[in-house]
């Protein structure tokens, strides 16, 4: 199988395998799938978390800090026993309590766990059947949370009903439709209606870095020649050697004299073993 790594960032990439023999329509299909489904995932783990600690959100006529509420405005905002007042406004507050919250957080570490870029360091594949079953425990966690359901406005809720719930989000703007996506290797496309073979040989052992594209972005840019870490050890260098360079330019134009490498004995001193023996007083 030819293994793909689907990269975005350094923090955000996966694997994905497909045979030199498939189409690039169902490949770039299957990616985009793919690549929507962890959008997917990414959004509903912060919202769970959100909904873990502060309960349902709040219709968007009611959003508000409810300390200011209930001082200027003289609301009576409903509290639970596990009331948790949220931050932001958005939230009623009244979360599922210490159990279920727990579980919540298990489901969204194990999802978090599947997005992971050290998926590709471990040479472990992303699937959809993968990224479904995250899915179906974060659904599962959240039936078992709130049992009546969600507000149908809730991020939660649309999330779960499918990629239509992202909309209005961040996310949303980077969803990709299987059908009309372009995938780059090397700055060029695969081209639909042919092979993974055509465009890459028809070695099944072949891994390459490739980035999914929207139609009309042209190819991606260049990935940077040296990492982020190198970048900064360069930098660290080159700044030393100016410091020891400034330093020098400083120093007396005498100096040199009292170095080893500027004696004509040196080599004599060196053979004979006397290059240690110093007269008292002088500092060499």
């Amino acid at each position: 199988m030819v293994v793909f790594v689907i990269k975005k960032s350094n923090d955000d990439q996966f694997l994905y395998e497909a045979s030199v023999q498939e189409t690039n329509d169902d490949l770039i299909a299957g990616l985009a799938r793919v690549w929507n489904k962890r959008l997917r995932l990414g959004l509903l783990v912060g919202a769970i978390r959100e909904l873990s600690k502060y309960g349902p959100m709040k219709p968007q006529d009611e959003a508000g800090i409810d300390t200011l509420k209930e001082q200027y405005e003289g609301a009576a905002m409903e509290k639970s026993e596990h009331y948790q007042a949220d931050p932001a406004g958005v939230r009623t507050g009244n979360g599922p309590g210490p159990q279920l919250a727990e579980t919540l957080e298990r489901v969204c570490s194990d999802a978090e766990a599947a997005l992971s870029a050290n998926l590709v360091k471990q040479r472990t594949p992303v699937s959809m059947d993968l990224l479904d079953d995250k899915l179906a425990n974060m659904q599962g966690a959240v039936m078992m949370a709130y049992p009546m359901g969600l507000p149908a406005w809730d991020t939660v809720a649309l999330a779960l009903a499918g990629d239509e719930g992202l909309d209005g989000t961040q996310a949303s703007a980077e969803l990709m439709d299987p059908e009309t996506a372009t995938l780059w290797v090397a700055s060029r496309d695969f081209q639909r209606g042919q092979k993974v073979g055509d465009r890459l040989g028809w070695n099944e052992k072949t891994k390459v870095v490739a980035k999914l594209q929207k139609t009309g972005s042209g190819p991606p840019a260049r990935e940077p020649v040296v990492s982020e870490e190198e970048r900064k050890a360069m930098m660290a260098h080159y700044f030393k050697r100016q410091e020891d360079l400034k330093k020098l330019a400083e120093a007396s134009d005498d100096d040199y004299l009292a170095s080893s490498w500027a004696d004509p004995k040196a080599m004599k001193k060196s053979l004979q073993g006397t290059g240690a023996i110093k007269a008292p007083g002088l500092r060499l």
